[in-house]
């Protein structure tokens, strides 16, 4: 993602463990802190969508104006976090997400 500012981000993927791309530092840095706070610190967790949901009215209006692109942010995040071990998916369907202890 081409990022206008330059103020890029390494990500993960915990679904593709070779590849790593660039995003928006400002973008990735709010859908974090707002994901983190979302999200309960134990299973069974959230739903995507309940996360998503949970984490809208924390965003930064300036950089997510009406939730824009939030669901994109939300699940970059999501997969960079998961391949870092900051948080963890339950064990069976639906994908259920929560805080693994720091």
């Amino acid at each position: 993602m081409n990022d206008p500012d330059g103020e890029q981000i390494e990500v993960l993927n915990v679904t593709s463990p070779s590849h790593v791309g660039l995003v928006n530092r400002a973008k990735y840095m709010a859908m974090h802190q707002a994901l983190m706070a979302a999200l309960p610190d134990q299973e069974p967790g959230m739903t995507p969508a309940e996360a998503k949901a949970a984490l809208l009215p924390h965003l930064d209006a300036t950089l997510f104006p009406e939730g824009d692109k939030a669901g994109w942010w939300l699940k970059c995040v999501q997969l960079d976090l998961e391949a870092r071990g900051e948080i963890a998916r339950g064990p069976k369907a639906p994908v259920r997400l929560y805080r693994l202890p720091s």
